[in-house]
């Protein structure tokens, strides 16, 4: 049985897909299982042992079908739902299975802040598109494969190299993210070092953090690649991450998490810790959130108290614990 499964984006949501490529490939003998992203997205499966062929979105969607269509494909396992996947599933003709966005309850969910949708984690509602194969969930985290060989020794100062927290400041919206004074806070009370993970757009957020918290925090943002921050991701005692691609990878190697959210939540979503024995999910109630499913620029009451009021005795002290 040869099978395309196909996500286009996010980094978070693509790593969801991970535990049902292995599912597929482990569970139906002799399957081939091939996997569709935008080339921006590759990396996820780059190195992953249940993929058999990687096909990157070309330029024109036409190119992208004939590709389909030369690989003779048994069935397409369409984890997007949208214009393009549906186009693509139109012109090949070939059997296809679904994944069900709900986002009629979602936006009720959202407007008036309804809890219309089941707590159920990404990852499960992905793999009802499967159940019509015999495929079950296997109960393991989700797969990511570290690309090089990294060493501590060259992408942290001596301090550092032994036990530490990391520290995921980077996120694409603003209101996924916490003010550099309530980081600066928690920093100063935690018990080890700290490595602070980001982006280049986070860097000079980290420059401030480091300056304010003192020697124990160092300031990696920008300065790792991202195959090198997943990877002292998976070295740190503990990490502390808002609702951002990084955070998400961190969960493939079963890690304590503290998950931190603020205008958004994960039961909305369906992204909360996935098979992580540790987390805390931190988080506070609030007539006004969620108010946006995926991040905005700005808190649009002006008062950002998702993160500004967010406790941090309980982050400090699963974090140090």
């Amino acid at each position: 049985m040869k099978i395309l499964v196909i996500r286009f984006s996010s980094m978070g949501d693509i790593i969801y897909t991970t535990p049902v490529v292995r599912c597929l490939k482990k569970q139906i003998p002799g399957a081939e299982v091939h996997f569709l992203t935008k080339p921006a997205f590759k990396y996820i499966y780059d190195n992953n042992p249940y993929v058999d062929k990687l096909l990157i979105l070309k330029s024109t969607l036409s190119a992208t079908i004939a590709e389909i269509k030369s690989e003779q494909y048994d069935y397409i396992i369409d984890l997007h739902n949208n214009l393009r996947t549906a186009i693509i599933k139109l012109r090949t003709g070939i059997r296809s299975s679904t994944y069900q966005k709900q986002p009629i309850k979602k936006w009720l969910s959202l407007k008036f802040k309804l809890k219309l949708i089941a707590p159920t984690h990404l990852v499960d509602r992905y793999l009802k598109t499967v159940q019509f194969l015999g495929v079950v969930n296997d109960g393991q985290p989700i797969d990511y494969y570290i690309k090089a060989s990294h060493q501590l020794s060259k992408l942290l100062p001596p301090a550092h190299q032994k036990q530490y927290i990391a520290f995921v400041i980077g996120a694409t919206h603003f209101t996924k993210r916490m003010p550099n004074s309530k980081i600066i806070s928690i920093c100063r009370q935690l018990n080890y070092p700290v490595v602070l993970l980001g982006g280049n757009d986070v860097k000079d957020n980290g420059n401030i953090i480091a300056d304010a918290a003192g020697p124990s925090v160092y300031n990696a943002c920008g300065i790792t690649t991202l195959d090198e921050s997943v990877y002292l991701v998976s070295q740190a005692k503990s990490i502390i991450g808002f609702d951002t691609g990084l955070t998400h990878i961190a969960e493939a190697f079963n890690k304590p998490i503290v998950s931190v959210w603020g205008g958004t939540v994960p039961d909305l979503l369906g992204v909360q810790p996935y098979m992580v024995k540790e987390v805390l999910v931190a988080g506070i109630e609030l007539s006004c959130r969620p108010c946006s499913k995926f991040g905005l620029e700005k808190c649009p009451l002006g008062h950002f108290k998702c993160m500004n009021d967010m406790p941090e005795d309980g982050i400090v002290r699963f974090a140090n614990k």
